[in-house]
């Protein structure tokens, strides 16, 4: 299913007729680049320093290059990030992008800022494929892939705005990196579009170049099993499942995979992921909606689940968004519910809401385009 859906909803190829963006090649993919050329091997060592450690965008300011090396760079390719159609701050500090793709589609990306660290949540995907129901990104249908270019680049995106870039080559801002994490959270289902998010993923861990450490990196999924494996084996990131039930029968219902991938399943493959440990735990995304999955029946039920499986469980208040039909749980609900499992040694924190007045919160991500358009055909339905 996966190969199937990554060939159906591909990334459109560059126009021949367009400079090729380097932003998204491997180190192997610029080193057959400048071969092209004629360029020796360490032109690649050297740009990729100006694109992924200065993130710098234009070849005249890269100073260190020839200036005709510099000249026939400008007239074959390119260095570019998705551009930003919108910049929003929420009032607790949370900034969101809504960026514009070289095709027309658009996606969000979302900042969080904390004490001791700064995350990105990053999109895979123009819309998303899996319609659960209490996502305000699910209602999107799925539009296509982001390529590597375009995953990467979100990262660059948020350090552009950050002003996060060394000015002088010394090594990080001023006043110290700011996007310590990322979490392929956003738009999309990012084992989906696997092999597009690992080569964008390889390259901001690169440490030479966006040098993000694979354990400041959670790939969320809703479920899919068969390339779970294959992602903690080639990546070795963090994992987090969105669970959201602890029964088929329920999560059936709200997340619809569930029907081809079944929680025995899901859980066997949580048990297998590698490099699972007690300090490193899978983390389990559970959102909790009022009368639907949040009894102290499940939470006993999900403490049988989890046995065996080094786990944390994030317990996510529900986002309203417009139109959807969920309510959030009560605060004492939700406290009951961390309890039980507490009690059961099973860290359970409550999930502080964030960016919900710019609706960046869990859940809310949907593309302006998306919107207007769903604007635009209830008008003309009047």
């Amino acid at each position: 299913m996966s190969r199937s859906h990554a060939q159906a909803f591909a990334p459109p190829p560059e126009s021949a007729a367009e400079r090729r963006n380097l932003v998204g090649l491997s180190r192997a993919e610029l080193a057959a680049a400048m071969a092209e050329l004629g360029e020796k091997p360490f032109r690649a060592k050297q740009l990729w320093h100006w694109i992924y450690h200065r993130g710098e965008t234009d070849f005249a300011a890269m100073t260190t290059l020839s200036k005709d090396f510099r000249a026939r760079l400008g007239e074959r390719f390119t260095v570019a990030r998705p551009a930003v159609a919108e910049a929003l701050v929420s009032r607790d500090g949370t900034r969101k992008w809504l960026l514009n793709l070289p095709d027309g589609q658009q996606v969000e990306t979302v900042y969080i800022p904390e004490e001791d660290r700064g995350t990105l949540c990053v999109s895979s995907q123009v819309g998303c494929t899996l319609t659960c129901k209490f996502c305000h990104t699910g209602t999107q249908r799925l539009v296509r892939n982001l390529a590597p270019a375009e995953i990467v680049g979100q990262i660059m995106v948020a350090r552009d705005g950050l002003g996060e870039w060394p000015g002088d080559g010394s090594g990080g801002p001023a006043e110290g990196r700011q996007v310590t994490n990322i979490v392929l959270m956003g738009m999309g289902e990012p084992l989906y579009n696997y092999d597009n998010v690992a080569a964008a993923m390889k390259i901001a861990m690169d440490p030479e170049g966006l040098s993000i450490s694979k354990r400041k990196i959670t790939l969320s999924t809703s479920g899919v099993v068969p390339e779970m494996e294959r992602c903690g084996r080639e990546l070795d990131v963090n994992l987090a499942v969105s669970l959201h039930a602890t029964s088929d029968e329920t999560r059936d219902w709200i997340m619809p995979i569930n029907k081809k991938y079944p929680l025995k399943m899901l859980l066997d493959a949580c048990r297998s992921y590698p490099g699972t440990h007690n300090a490193r735990r899978i983390t389990f995304e559970y959102v909790m909606l009022k009368g639907v999955n949040d009894s102290e029946e499940d939470a006993r039920r999900l403490i049988a689940l989890l046995k065996g499986i080094p786990a944390k469980v994030n317990l996510i208040p529900f986002n309203p968004w417009p139109g959807s039909f969920f309510e959030c749980s009560d605060a004492a609900t939700i406290k009951r519910f961390a309890d039980i499992l507490s009690a059961a040694h099973i860290s359970s924190p409550v999930r502080a809401t964030r960016g919900d007045d710019i609706l960046a919160a869990c859940g809310q991500l949907k593309s302006e385009s998306e919107r207007r358009k769903k604007s635009e055909r209830a008008g003309a339905d009047l």
